[in-house]
């Protein structure tokens, strides 16, 4: 008998959600690589464009392996409605540049990814549509920013990379009134931790590149938000611009997806090792992670996430001399800037994802040249932990290493 989706626990959802077998009744999700489809006469092909009748046209339009990604992703973030695209950063751009237009205001926190940032800062204002940042955590610059109109509100929460928390509720009664929707980046708490609409957002962006995928293969994003909002001003741009994922990358998210728990859970047990570890060395002035109790922010972080994250944040003592050295020195960890994979991955913000918003800017968020930016994979925590020891025991033998005379 068919079994309500809607009565499915979370874990359950990873695996069944959006399946639907082809007549064949394969037990894998079906991979549809095609770029087209056949109608059945003339008659249906117009009937398909005109949209009377529903039958798939074109994979840049819509696609049996994307369809089901999309209807597993929404019912795991509790969203009406999603559509899937080539990357995170497609998904950010068409969320903004579909809802946008010239005259309009955007209110961003400061705290963003690098391409964001750019997004928001740079291209925007070339459409002439004005855009303000705040600091994500200071609730009365938001009020003052958001105390006259505006059209869109961006935030990520936690932050890339300092892990900065926003308070949703707040900020999305304050975007509401001045007649904002609001766009959350939830690619560091993940649909698991986190769920942004249940607090007031509007719509979710997800690079589905990071945990959904969780194993460094393939590139993908996701917009979710209310069915009218996605069908009506999403969909449109979607359809007429082509930011559209491949089905065999949805093929391979979808498998992901069935992991994803077991996969963050473990993670987030692991980072929270990590962090304490790091914390206990002296080489390391400041460690960032929710759950512990020195984060700027913990209290909110545990009203709105339910772990701490997979990404531990933190600053070693001698800047850029000291982060490379511990980086050169990883045996085990290997140095990349993507995040949220099976892997532990080490990426130094200033210098690679967060360069080109510039010292100043840099300088606002906290990113100095001595933060280093920790994704936790699935390895033994005992051994990232030896492997972070000798890094940084490396590091501290040479800075106490005599200078040979000159």
């Amino acid at each position: 008998m068919p079994i309500d989706p809607d009565t499915l626990r979370p874990a359950t959802r990873l695996v069944h959600g959006g399946t639907t077998r082809s007549a064949h009744g394969e037990t894998a999700e079906a991979l549809f690589l095609t770029s087209g489809f056949v109608y059945d006469s003339a008659e249906q092909a117009e009937a398909t464009f005109a949209g009377t009748v529903q039958h798939y046209q074109y994979s840049r339009f819509g696609n049996p392996t994307v369809a089901m990604l999309e209807s597993r992703l929404a019912g795991i973030e509790g969203a009406e409605a999603c559509r899937a695209t080539a990357t995170g950063m497609a998904a950010v751009h068409s969320a903004l540049l579909s809802h946008l237009k010239t005259g309009d205001r955007v209110v961003a926190s400061r705290a963003l990814f690098g391409s964001c940032h750019w997004i928001v800062s740079t291209l925007l204002p070339r459409y002439g549509i004005q855009a303000e940042f705040v600091d994500g955590g200071d609730l009365d610059q938001w009020r003052a920013a958001l105390a006259a109109p505006a059209q869109l509100v961006l935030l990520e929460t936690p932050s890339n990379p300092m892990l900065e928390i926003v308070d949703l509720p707040a900020v999305a009664a304050l975007a509401h009134k001045a007649g904002a929707i609001v766009v959350v980046d939830n690619v560091f708490a993940t649909p698991l931790l986190q769920q942004p609409l249940k607090m007031g957002a509007d719509v979710v962006v997800y690079s589905c590149t990071k945990h959904i995928d969780g194993q460094g293969r393939v590139l993908g994003g996701a917009v979710l938000g209310r069915r009218k909002w996605i069908e009506e001003t999403l969909q449109p741009f979607i359809r007429n611009t082509g930011p559209a994922i491949s089905p065999f990358n949805a093929w391979l998210l979808l498998k992901g997806i069935e992991t994803l728990a077991l996969r963050v859970d473990a993670a987030c047990r692991g980072a929270e090792k990590v962090a304490d570890f790091l914390a206990s060395r002296g080489e390391v002035t400041r460690v960032w992670y929710p759950t512990r109790a020195d984060h700027p922010q913990h209290a909110l972080a545990m009203t709105q996430m339910t772990a701490g994250g997979t990404v531990v944040t933190f600053e070693l003592a001698g800047g850029k001399d000291a982060a490379f050295a511990a980086m050169n020195a990883f045996g085990l960890i290997a140095v990349s800037n993507n995040l949220g994979d099976s892997k532990s991955l080490a990426t130094h913000p200033a210098t690679t994802t967060h360069m080109r918003i510039g010292e100043a800017e840099r300088a606002k968020l906290g990113i100095t040249d001595g933060v280093i930016r920790l994704s936790v994979g699935l390895e033994d925590p005992r051994d990232l932990i030896d492997d972070l020891a000798q890094a940084l025991d490396a590091i501290g033998a040479k800075a106490a290493r005599p200078r040979a005379a000159e």
